[in-house]
C-alpha cells in the first residue's frame, strides 16, 4: 500500500505574505537606510531575531537586544540611524502588514478533503508583548486549516534546516519521496530537495498551484475549491440540558459574536461543516446545532415535543443556559422555518435572521394548512409523512441508499435519479420507481455518507419526520401570535435548481421585513451548504460583517 503523500508550505512569502525581507526593505526606503541593512544584521546566526526565532528569547527580550544590534551596526558601517529609530515600530509595520494568502487555505482544504496531508513550517518568535491577538489570531487559523505546525520558537529549529523538515514528515508519516515542499525562496527549495522532496520555487502563484495538482494528482487545486471543512473528531463538542430527558447537542467554533446555525431534513450539525470553519475564520463564534430528534441531540417519542412553538422555546432555553443573550440565526430548510419564528414569536432574542431556501411564509388564519398543501402537487410528500411508521419504514431499509437519494447536486442530474415529491402517495412511496442502487453525489464523499449513517442507525427517522406531523398546532400557534414586520437585519438566499422550495415564494417577504438583504445562488439545488459552499460563504459573510458593523458591534477576523 502506498504511503499518503504530504504538502508542505513555508509560512512567510506563501502562506502569509509579505515576507519579512519585503517589509525590511520598505523599511529602509522608507527611512533612508542602505538597501539590505536590516536584513543583512538579522541574517546572522546570533541575531537576537534568530535567537528569538529558536526560542531563546521572547519578543519583548528581542526588541531591546535587536536595537542594541541595530545601533552597533549603524556605528560600524557609518549609518545614521534616523531620529526615533526603534524595532518595535519595524515589527509594528511588520505585523500590521502580513495577509493570509486565502488561495492557499482554499488550496489546503482541496488537498486535505482528498486524503493529503498538509503542514505549514513557520520562523516565529513567543509573542509575549501584550498585544499579541493578531499572533494568536494567526496561529488558531494555521491549526484549523494544516495538519502539522510547527514553530521555530518551539522546536528550536529554523527553516530551512534538514531536522524541522524531518520532524515535520515524522509527525505526518510521510517519507520525504512523497512530500512536497513550497517556498519563495532558492535556499528553502535547495535544502527540501537535498532531503529528497519535490520543492516548488512559488514566483507565480498559479504556476506553483499547478504544479502541486500535478504532484498530488488532485485536480480543481487551481480552480474553484471547497472551502475547509470540520472534522468531527476534532471539533469542540457540547451538550446543554433543556429539560429533564431532553438536551441538545452542538459543535462550537470561534469567538466573536454568535451565530447559531439550524440544519433541516434529513441533516445533522455536520451539514455546515463547509460554513463553520469559514465563518469562524471571519470573526464569529458559530454555534452549529443537532436539532431535536438528530444526532447526539435527544429524540424524544411525542409528536408534540417537535411543534414549532416547543423547538423555538428549547432555543431560548439553549441561549439562556449557554449565556447568550442574543444572536444571529441561520437556517436552512426545517431550520428555516425556525429561525423565521424565532424572529417572529422572541424577536429580543435575535441580533439578526438569514435563511437558505426557506421563505418566510404569511400565516393565514383563514386557510387550513393541510388543505392547502393538497393543492400543491409538490409538497404532497407532505402528506406521505403523516403517519407515523410509514415513511420511517421506508427510509431506514438501506441508510446509504436513502442519504444518496437525498444528497444529490444540480450538477448530477443526468448520474443520480432525482425525487419526484409530487404523487408520492398514490405511489405508495417517495423512493417507489427508483433503482435499488444509486451513485453517490459529488456533493457526498464516502465520509460524509458514512457520518450521516452513524447519525441515523440508532434513532431512525421518527423524531425527524415528527417535524412534519405538527403542521395544523405550527399554524394555529401562529394565528395566535401578533403578526407585526420583522425589524432585525434579515437575509434570504434563494437558489434557481431547488425542487421544492422555489424562489418565486420568496416573492413579497420585503412587505414584512422591510430590512431585508437578498442572494442567489442560480445552479444550485436544495442543499446550499453542500453544493455551493464557496458561493454560499461569501454571501453569508458579507452580510454578517455589514451587519454587524451597522449596528456597531465588533468583529475580529482571523484571516
Amino acid at each position: 500500500m502506498a504511503s499518503k503523500k504530504a504538502v508542505l508550505f513555508n509560512l512567510w512569502g506563501v502562506v502569509v505574505s509579505p515576507r519579512p525581507a519585503e517589509t525590511f526593505l520598505k523599511f529602509e526606503e522608507t527611512h533612508k537606510l542602505p538597501s539590505g541593512f536590516l536584513e543583512k544584521l538579522v541574517k546572522n546566526g546570533d541575531s537576537a531575531m534568530q535567537r528569538a526565532e529558536r526560542g531563546k528569547l521572547t519578543l519583548s527580550q528581542m526588541i531591546p537586544d535587536l536595537d542594541a544590534e541595530c545601533v552597533s551596526a549603524a556605528s560600524d558601517q557609518k549609518v545614521s540611524l534616523p531620529a526615533g529609530f526603534s524595532v518595535k515600530s519595524l515589527l509594528e509595520e511588520l505585523r500590521d502588514s502580513t495577509t493570509v494568502n486565502k488561495h492557499i487555505l482554499q488550496t489546503v482544504a482541496t488537498l486535505r478533503r482528498q486524503g493529503l496531508l498538509t503542514g505549514v513550517l513557520a520562523n516565529q518568535w513567543v509573542d509575549d508583548s501584550g498585544c499579541g491577538d493578531s499572533s494568536g489570531r494567526l496561529l488558531s487559523l494555521l491549526a484549523g486549516h494544516f495538519d502539522v505546525v510547527l514553530q521555530s520558537c518551539r522546536t528550536g529549529l529554523r527553516v530551512p534546516e534538514a531536522d524541522l523538515f524531518i520532524s515535520a514528515l515524522k509527525q505526518l508519516g510521510v517519507p520525504p519521496k512523497q512530500a512536497l515542499w513550497l517556498a519563495d525562496d532558492e535556499e528553502g527549495v535547495g535544502a527540501a530537495e537535498a532531503l529528497g522532496m519535490t520543492a516548488v520555487l512559488v514566483r507565480d502563484l498559479p504556476e506553483a498551484l499547478k504544479q502541486v495538482e500535478t504532484f498530488t494528482g488532485v485536480q480543481a487545486v487551481t480552480g474553484e475549491s471547497y472551502p475547509a471543512s470540520c472534522n468531527p473528531e476534532e471539533v469542540s463538542h457540547g451538550y446543554v440540558t433543556i429539560k429533564p430527558n431532553v438536551k441538545l447537542h452542538y459543535v462550537e467554533m470561534g469567538a466573536g459574536p454568535p451565530v447559531m446555525l439550524c440544519h433541516g431534513f434529513p441533516e445533522s450539525w455536520y451539514s455546515w461543516r463547509y460554513q463553520i470553519p469559514a465563518l469562524a475564520d471571519a470573526g464569529f463564534r458559530v454555534v452549529s446545532l443537532d436539532m431535536k430528534g438528530y444526532g447526539q441531540s435527544t429524540a424524544p417519542a411525542n409528536i408534540e415535543e417537535y411543534s414549532q412553538e416547543q423547538i423555538c422555546q428549547d432555543l431560548v432555553t439553549f441561549m439562556d443556559k449557554m449565556g447568550i443573550p442574543q444572536v444571529t440565526l441561520v437556517g436552512h430548510d426545517w431550520g428555516g422555518s425556525v429561525v423565521w419564528n424565532m424572529a417572529q414569536c422572541h424577536p429580543e432574542r435575535v441580533r439578526a435572521v438569514a435563511s437558505l431556501n426557506t421563505p418566510l411564509f404569511p400565516v393565514d388564519p383563514s386557510k387550513d394548512p393541510m388543505e392547502f398543501m393538497k393543492t400543491v402537487p409538490i409538497f404532497n410528500y407532505q402528506l406521505y409523512f403523516q403517519k407515523p411508521g410509514v415513511a420511517e419504514t421506508e427510509m431506514e431499509k438501506d441508510l446509504a441508499r436513502t442519504f444518496k437519494i437525498f444528497f444529490h447536486g444540480n450538477g448530477d442530474k443526468d448520474n443520480v435519479p432525482t425525487i419526484n415529491t409530487a404523487g408520492v402517495c398514490d405511489r405508495g412511496g417517495l423512493f417507489v420507481g427508483l433503482p435499488d442502487e444509486i451513485p453517490r453525489s459529488s456533493i457526498l464523499s464516502e465520509t460524509a455518507l458514512q457520518f450521516y449513517i452513524t447519525q441515523f442507525k440508532d434513532k431512525g427517522f421518527r423524531g425527524p419526520l415528527n417535524w412534519y406531523r405538527n403542521v395544523v398546532s405550527n399554524w394555529k400557534w401562529l394565528c395566535s401570535r401578533p403578526r407585526a414586520k420583522l425589524l432585525m437585519p434579515a437575509l434570504m438566499v434563494t437558489t434557481g435548481k431547488d425542487p421544492v422550495l422555489l424562489p418565486v415564494f420568496s416573492r413579497g417577504m420585503e412587505n414584512m421585513i422591510p430590512n431585508l438583504t437578498r442572494g442567489h445562488i442560480e445552479e444550485c439545488g436544495h442543499w446550499t451548504q453542500m453544493e455551493r459552499p464557496s458561493e454560499l460563504n461569501t454571501i453569508l459573510i458579507s452580510w454578517l460583517k455589514d451587519t454587524h458593523s451597522n449596528t456597531g458591534v465588533a468583529v475580529t477576523p482571523k484571516v
